[in-house]
């Protein structure tokens, strides 16, 4: 569910080997098509042979990898460290390769972005899923491939966002605009939740905890345009749509202007509301994944939620702002995240509240309101110490 992957504005780097790892400073990535099938590995796409790579290549691939996570995406960092050592290097090696991608149309090479650029970069993905990688970074999700079961379908969606990136800057309405953050970040959740793995003892549908990774990226996504509003006018693109706009008496002209008025202000109740409908869909997922891959989850959903908090203490104004959450909030953030992720996933089920429709809601844990009506084991719930 590592729609969780967050870009924060960082200088282009290289990999150890002197290839150029590109930076995107905006997006997270993926795409999504209105119904989703759970990822499945097809045999004869796959090569059957697992290359061999000396197992010192192999650890200095999986260290740049997790320097690159640990320098871009801080918090998220931390998080992956509560993971088994093969699923932290797995999330490390996707969150690389989906930075690259994402480079590719934001980063300081975007001015000779082109479609054969982007068809170069999809035969090169099929090159890392036959087991020939390109580079070292390459080599790192290569290795993955052979022990995880991970489809190819998403990251090829993510690059077909891509290409939606370089030839479309406006969105009709919703439907155009959430089938672009499946592209740009659903994906992400569909590629992770394999690697992450689901709780044995969960009590979801495996569909529904896939469908939970969506929402977490469509969520993600919305943040992040609802954030950079001001930065996206200033090149010329409105990643809003249109059709809320004009329900408010707004159009790009009003974009351009920066300026907040009580009609921006009320486009924007809804615009964040929707997003925390999303993040509320992905909240039971969360609860479903392995006990040592929730962590992460968390805390990269309750740092998203800040900065829509964040936008509604600026006023609504992401025109001439843009949202910040500091690192010390977000640090704030991970010992509660921490105590989510040791709830037992039957700790949480069904609720309705009017206007928001379903989400999940705690019942009862000894980690917020005593012991547990669920789970009575308190080891399963008792922070380090207890």
């Amino acid at each position: 569910m590592c729609a969780a992957f967050s870009y924060a504005c960082k200088p282009s780097i290289r990999s150890g080997d002197g290839k150029f790892l590109i930076h995107r400073n905006r997006r997270t990535t993926a795409r999504a098509e209105m119904a989703i099938a759970v990822p499945k590995r097809n045999n004869e796409s796959f090569h059957p042979e697992k290359p061999s790579f000396h197992p010192m290549f192999l650890e200095e691939a999986y260290d740049q990898c997790k320097n690159i996570c640990e320098e871009y995406a801080k918090t998220f960092y931390l998080g992956t460290l509560l993971m088994t050592e093969e699923r932290r290097k797995a999330i490390w090696a996707i969150y690389v390769w989906c930075r690259r991608t994402d480079e590719l149309v934001d980063g300081p090479n975007a001015g000779y972005m082109s479609s054969s650029v982007l068809d170069r970069w999809d035969e090169r993905l099929e090159d890392i899923f036959e087991g020939r990688p390109y580079d070292m970074l390459d080599a790192a999700l290569t290795d993955t491939l052979y022990k995880f079961p991970l489809d190819i379908k998403p990251f090829k969606d993510m690059i077909e966002g891509m290409r939606m990136d370089i030839r479309k800057n406006r969105y009709a309405n919703f439907e155009e605009l959430y089938q672009y953050c499946y592209y740009v970040a659903g994906t992400v959740g569909l590629m992770s939740v394999p690697i992450m793995g689901i709780a044995p003892e969960s009590s979801l549908s495996t569909q529904s905890i896939y469908n939970a990774a969506l929402s977490l990226g469509i969520g993600n996504q919305l943040t992040n345009i609802l954030r950079d509003v001001g930065e996206d006018a200033s090149r010329g693109r409105v990643y809003l749509p249109q059709d809320d706009l004009a329900k408010y008496g707004l159009s790009d002209k009003d974009v351009f202007s920066r300026k907040v008025t009580d009609g921006w202000r009320e486009f924007m109740k809804e615009q964040i509301s929707r997003a925390r409908f999303y993040f509320n869909q992905a909240e039971e997922g969360a609860s479903q994944l392995a006990k040592a891959s929730r962590w992460p989850v968390w805390s990269s959903l309750m740092s998203y939620r800040m900065i829509l908090d964040a936008i509604e203490k600026n006023d609504y104004d992401n025109l001439t702002k843009r949202a910040y959450v500091g690192r010390t909030k977000k640090l704030v953030t991970l010992p509660v995240a921490y105590t989510r992720a040791l709830q037992h996933p039957l700790c949480f089920t069904k609720s309705t509240t009017p206007g928001n429709g379903h989400f999940p809601v705690l019942l009862a844990c000894r980690a917020r309101l005593g012991s547990c009506m669920v789970c009575q084991d308190k080891a399963d719930l008792a922070w380090p110490g207890d």
